[in-house]
């Protein structure tokens, strides 16, 4: 697998996974990587920290060493998720009309979160309002009612 630092016309920055850069190339020309935040399809590879082995003996890494990335990465988006649920309000469907209230001093300054198309935010994007989308549901196994 591969991993590219990936940008769309908006200059939002996420990374995707391919199995070669060929099928980056393909799949970026066929218009199958959309941004997650804005949804653009207008994405192009930006330069990335190239990969530095620093294990003795050469060898790559190895099954437990992945198996840890894995788990810490698991670990990190818990941390994250858990901390957006303790710290924000839930305003659902209300999310755009909310975050313009906010964003254009109709109502006081706070932290929320909700529900909006990927045109909703590319709106609210456009209007130089700052979201952020977060992919999949944010509930996690231990908090759900």
């Amino acid at each position: 697998m591969i991993v590219f630092n990936l940008a769309c016309n908006n200059h939002h920055g996420f990374e995707g996974w391919f199995g070669t850069a060929d099928d980056f190339a393909q799949q970026a020309k066929a218009g199958d990587i959309a941004c997650p935040v804005c949804g653009s399809v207008e994405v192009a590879r930006q330069l990335s920290a190239p990969y530095v082995n620093t294990r003795s003996g050469g060898k790559g890494a190895d099954e437990s060493d992945v198996v840890t990335v894995a788990n810490a990465a698991h670990d990190l988006r818990k941390k994250f998720i858990e901390h957006v649920l303790s710290n924000t309000e839930d305003v659902g469907r209300r999310f755009p009309e909310e975050a313009r209230r906010i964003f254009y001093k109709e109502v006081p300054e706070r932290a929320i979160r909700g529900t909006a198309s990927s045109q909703e935010v590319g709106e609210l994007t456009q209007e130089g309002i700052d979201v952020m989308a977060i992919p999949g549901t944010p509930a996690l196994p231990g908090k759900l009612h």
